[in-house]
């Protein structure tokens, strides 16, 4: 009987009945043997507790029900009540001896393969990509274009003295002459510096994917067994 660690623990006080419902007694302690629970020590009286195997044994409505009869119970090898220390090779040897029943094995541990694989990890990381600079330099350019000047045109007016004027007009002769001031404009280059644009540099950040092609490496396990010894589905 395969028993967990709670169901051993619900076993302790528990009363011991033989294979035809007759109790024996109660449990005391739980024994071990190749690190499972083999065993139980009844407490039958005031005296020595005898050992009862648990591996053939069944619990029916809370009550250990052992495959012997009580007689075979009684007479079995026995411990002292309160010992608590494992059992010798030798007790357990006198035990199957008693009941009758081959010693149990230690579970031998599987062997088994096992199988890996490598998995894709893609992740990103940050590196420089150049730099950029903004820089503003002179540049000279020719620039054509006009201007309006104006400028003194001097021409010779004549008017004939008529006979009504010729009284009030005074004849002289000799020389003489006659000065007028005369006015031009030439165009007069300056240059202003003015302010005309504000220039920065900005940067978006742009998500696109990428595609990425790489190799993984896997473990497959192939299992060559005889065709007479394939399990049948």
């Amino acid at each position: 009987m395969q028993l967990t660690e709670q169901q051993v623990r619900s076993l302790y006080g528990q009363d011991v009945q033989d294979q035809s419902g007759a109790k024996i007694g109660k449990v005391r302690q739980v024994w071990a043997t190749a690190g499972y629970p083999a065993w139980v020590s009844v407490q039958t009286g005031g005296g020595p507790e005898p050992m009862a195997p648990l591996g053939n044994a069944q619990m029916q409505q809370g009550k250990l029900m052992v495959a012997y009869d009580k007689a075979t119970v009684h007479s079995a090898p026995s411990v002292e009540p309160g010992n608590d220390k494992p059992l010798s090779a030798e007790q357990t040897a006198q035990l199957y001896a008693h009941y009758r029943m081959q010693p149990q094995q230690a579970p031998q541990a599987r062997e088994e393969l096992i199988r890996s694989e490598e998995r894709l990890r893609v992740g990103t990381e940050s590196q420089p990509a150049g730099k950029a600079v903004l820089r503003k330099n002179v540049v000279t350019e020719n620039v054509h274009t006009t201007v309006p000047v104006e400028h003194d045109e001097v021409f010779v007016e004549r008017e004939p003295i008529t006979a009504e004027e010729a009284g009030r007009v005074r004849a002289e002769m000799g020389e003489a002459q006659q000065e007028m001031q005369l006015r031009a404009e030439h165009p007069v280059v300056a240059k202003d510096r003015v302010p005309v644009e504000r220039v920065r540099l900005a940067k978006n950040e742009v998500v696109e994917d990428q595609p990425i092609d790489e190799q993984v490496s896997h473990e497959e396990v192939q299992a060559n067994i005889p065709e007479s010894s394939r399990r049948q589905r």
